[in-house]
């Protein structure tokens, strides 16, 4: 079966940071345009960065710039989401997915495949 899987999750405080993961299982990302979204409770999923196959084009969302980075790692086909001066309202559940169109828009969710089972982030003192 084809799917991505995350990881990296966990609890932190405001202001610290994690590294979140995604890997493919069952094909290559390499190629792929990769999203990461998150979905809060409560809250419809939104999407959070993207990254291009080239591993250079990248799109954030307004409300993350300048805090998350996003990465592909080619040697270990994976590709991260770095999260950096965290807020409460940055808790919620990770997912990534692949872009089939490879184009990066991340407000056309339907053209996202491969959706994993999503990694917890939850930004408490």
């Amino acid at each position: 079966q084809l799917q991505v899987v995350e990881s990296g999750g966990g609890l932190v405080q405001p202001g610290g940071s994690l590294r979140l993961s995604c890997a493919a299982s069952g094909f290559t990302l390499d190629g792929y345009a990769i999203g990461w979204f998150r979905q809060a409770p409560g809250k419809e999923r939104e999407g959070v960065s993207c990254i291009r196959s080239d591993g250079v084009t990248t799109t954030y969302a307004d409300s993350i710039k300048g805090r998350f980075t996003i990465s592909r790692d080619k040697a270990n086909d994976a590709v991260y989401l770095q999260l950096g001066s965290l807020k409460a309202e940055d808790t919620a559940t990770y997912y990534c997915a692949v872009d089939m169109t490879g184009m990066c828009e991340l407000r056309w969710q339907y053209r996202f495949r491969y959706w994993g089972q999503g990694t917890q982030v939850t930004v408490s003192s």
